[in-house]
């Protein structure tokens, strides 16, 4: 199932970033950046393994892991966290946990696209992302 994730999505629509970046506690000068930026995200499966690779003219990350075992991931905006990504219900769930906080990453496919819904405690984030051709 997590194949169907598979390809490279470019962001089309982004609502809220802003102010879930302030909730993760990112930067005024970084948030800037990244709001400016719009990611390509390639996913790509390869037996057990899963890459993601984010790429912007801001910053590229990539992670690498197997569904449902934990791994440490530094993320775009320098956290070092704690990750485990599960497939649920046919959305890839995705949880950073660092100095007792946690945020979630949801992706999901709806209508063709890739819907990535950001969640840090009450405050919400979508970003819509179509395949590449």
């Amino acid at each position: 199932m997590v194949e169907a994730f598979a390809g490279t999505w470019k962001l089309v629509e982004t609502n809220n970033f802003d102010e879930y970046m302030k909730a993760l506690g990112v930067s005024f000068a970084t948030r800037q950046m990244a709001g400016l930026t719009k990611p390509t995200t390639i996913i790509e499966v390869n037996g057990e393994k899963v890459t993601v690779k984010t790429q912007s003219t801001f910053k590229n990350t990539e992670i690498n892991f197997k569904l449902g075992e934990e791994f440490d991931e530094t993320t775009a905006d320098d956290r070092h966290v704690k990750s485990v990504v599960k497939l649920d219900g046919g959305k890839l769930v995705h949880v950073q946990k660092w100095d007792g906080k946690e945020t979630s990453l949801v992706r999901e496919l709806k209508d063709g696209k890739l819907t990535l819904t950001l969640t840090m405690g009450n405050v919400v984030c979508t970003r819509t992302y179509e395949k590449a051709t």
